[in-house]
């Protein structure tokens, strides 16, 4: 765990993947369970810390708690207005003609908006992608472009954006593009040599709940970890991170 960020109001952390953000399992420490024992540790009531957004267990990246009921409620209200803007790295390969056509158009610098609705399986966990209109599904919307491309191979770094927050949305929709996330064992291909899936929550954009002031905030180059099957592609703009306030 790296806490990137932590005041009065907020803390976000890195989570590594195979780390739950919550868990009922008291055998297995997650993210929150720690993130109370720091605080408690520091002379903070840890009853003060609340879950703003959550990631797939086997997904790496930034989360964001608040460490007050009044900056919980404002977060929430900035994930369902869309004025918090999450970002991903997904790294994928192209397993049919259609997902192909998607990766060379986003190499070529095209945004790809990709919009499908989901229906949720409580009993599997899982999400497929049905026709508009069947009941209980959620529309969900993302646009990605290509960071890096592996012509040779079909493959690709891909940022991500949300514009919805669906169950397990990314892993679904670039699936069903034909573009599925190498190592993801549920929606994609198996691969070996990783053992979780290549999806990284990279970057969050949000108003802070009390000053108002925009900020951003991204994950250090370091602690993005794909593996092998990255081979030279992850490659983030050319530049170092920097996490910057307005």
């Amino acid at each position: 765990m790296q806490i990137l960020y932590e005041d009065s109001e907020i803390l976000v952390c890195f989570k590594e993947a195979g780390e739950a953000v919550q868990s009922a399992d008291v055998r297995r420490p997650d993210l929150e369970s720690r993130l109370r024992l720091y605080l408690s540790q520091r002379g903070i009531r840890h009853s003060a810390l609340h879950v703003v957004h959550r990631l797939d267990q086997p997904v790496q990246g930034l989360v964001m708690f608040a460490l007050t009921a009044r900056a919980a409620a404002e977060l929430g209200k900035q994930l369902t207005d869309g004025r918090m803007e999450k970002t991903y790295l997904a790294l994928v390969e192209a397993v049919s003609p259609p997902g192909e056509k998607k990766l060379g158009e986003a190499a070529d610098g095209q945004m790809i908006r990709l919009v499908d609705h989901l229906l949720r399986d409580g009993k599997t966990n899982t999400s497929r992608i049905v026709r508009e209109g069947t009941p209980g599904a959620k529309r969900a919307e993302l646009l990605f472009s290509a960071e890096g491309y592996d012509a040779e191979n079909a493959r690709a770094l891909l940022r991500v954006a949300l514009k919805t927050g669906r169950h397990h949305q990314i892993r679904v929709q670039l699936a069903g593009a034909g573009l599925p996330i190498i190592g993801d064992r549920r929606y994609g291909k198996l691969a070996e040599q990783v053992p979780f899936p290549c999806l990284c929550a990279w970057k969050l954009s949000f108003e802070h709940p009390k000053t108002g002031k925009r900020m951003e905030l991204e994950a250090p180059p370091e602690r993005i970890s794909f593996g092998k099957s990255a081979e030279g592609l992850l490659i983030i703009s050319g530049h170092s991170v920097q996490n910057k306030v307005e």
